[in-house]
């Protein structure tokens, strides 16, 4: 269980690029870094692409005035002349901008966590990995959901053998929020997600599917894809060639077959973020709207609901356990997870401990480059009309 407690020696000097007043995520990454206050300490930050707008936020939200930066170049080289500058930061920009921020960040000898998609190619993802590689540091991927301590509930039983072999794969995130052009004419984060030189080569592919990608490798980390087949659509027609809505089809290695529906344009939907993995023996089933809750079922059992911080659930799942099992967690929760875990590798990283870095279970620059890697293939099946490609 967590409760605070300082987990490594001293808060990491903390800076944001992005994530300011009217950032969707900005809120996300403060909440999840700083919610466990002995891990980061927010100093610096270049907020906002309006200079003077970001300084004003930087300052309400208790960062010195000197350390509200115009522009994350210059972050950089002024936090670089002190001995108290920042030694990480968070790039919380749109997707086409994080593959030269995170490269400026570590060529400045800065550990960097980034929003996903992580970059527009996974080339650009080999060249960040082995830029990380060459100056020692950690790239993290914020895969927000992916803290939510019954996935990894879920992945112990599958290692023990509770549903027997891995048949069938069903994953889902869809919404309504974009059912319709207006969600562009209202909002800045959804007009810049449509476009194409600015979001990458997809939309609801990237921003909302590479999450459930991951987790379900979180989940399965030794299921890998054989081939997939993706079937895309822009039923708002304006945000062609980038999709609103998609289905994936998935073979994998074993034998298992997966499908995964990923939407913005489900209509009325608020929360359709789940996960179900069938197996020879049972199942087991988890859904955004109730985290706390692991559906499990036996064929021929009652159905079970396990319910999160219970003693009868695995060690790998209550470590990452906050508030008791009378007390819902959330997405805030699940950010501060991912955001400890970022801290542990830091230090791990610095002070050479490959030991911690080898065991630790948190989404880092492979993870970033796999969803990459997922969104290209997808894109090259629906670019053949829907055909079945072997995942490369």
């Amino acid at each position: 269980m967590l409760n605070g407690e300082k987990r490594i020696f001293r808060p990491l000097r903390w800076g944001m690029v992005g994530g300011g007043r009217h950032s969707q995520v900005g809120y996300k990454h403060r909440t999840g870094a700083l919610r466990d206050n002995t891990a980061f300490q927010l100093l610096a930050g270049a907020f906002d692409i309006d200079p003077e707008r970001g300084k004003d936020f930087g300052m309400n939200i208790g960062v010195d005035e000197e350390r509200c930066y115009p522009d994350y170049k210059t972050m950089f080289a002024e936090e670089a002349k002190r001995n108290d500058g920042v030694e990480v930061v968070s790039i919380a920009t749109p997707n086409g901008t994080h593959y030269e921020i995170c490269k400026a960040a570590l060529e400045a000898g800065l550990h960097v966590i980034c929003e996903k998609p992580l970059f527009f190619t996974s080339e650009e993802g080999r060249k960040i990995k082995a830029l990380a590689e060459e100056k020692g540091k950690i790239v993290g991927v914020t895969y927000g959901f992916s803290g939510n301590q019954m996935l990894l509930q879920m992945r112990a039983m599958i290692e023990q053998g509770k549903i027997g072999d891995i048949r069938i794969v069903e994953l889902q995130y869809t919404h309504g929020f974009s059912a319709t052009e207006e969600a562009e004419k209202t909002s800045e984060a959804q007009k810049w997600r449509v476009d194409p030189k600015i979001a990458g080569p997809s939309f609801v592919l990237g921003d909302l599917s590479t999450h459930t990608y991951y987790m379900s490798q979180l989940i399965m980390p030794h299921m890998k894809i054989k081939e997939l087949l993706c079937d895309r659509q822009s039923f708002v027609g304006s945000r062609a060639p980038l999709e609103d809505n998609a289905f994936v089809l998935m073979h994998y290695e074993n034998g298992a077959v997966g499908r995964l529906w990923t939407s913005s344009v489900n209509a009325g939907c608020m929360d359709g973020h789940r996960i179900r993995i069938v197996g020879s023996k049972g199942s087991l089933e988890w859904w955004d709207s109730k985290p706390y809750e692991l559906k499990y079922e036996v064929q021929g059992e009652p159905s079970q609901t396990l319910i999160r911080a219970m003693p009868y659930l695995d060690n790998l799942c209550n470590a990452d356990e906050r508030l008791g099992a009378l007390h819902v967690e959330g997405l805030s929760d699940a950010w501060a997870n991912i955001y400890l875990k970022f801290a542990i590798a830091i230090d791990a990283k610095n002070r050479g401990d490959e030991d911690t870095l080898n065991t630790l279970i948190y989404p880092d620059i492979d993870a970033g480059i796999n969803g990459i890697r997922w969104v290209e293939n997808c894109v090259r099946s629906a670019e053949k009309r829907s055909t079945w490609v072997a995942f490369q």
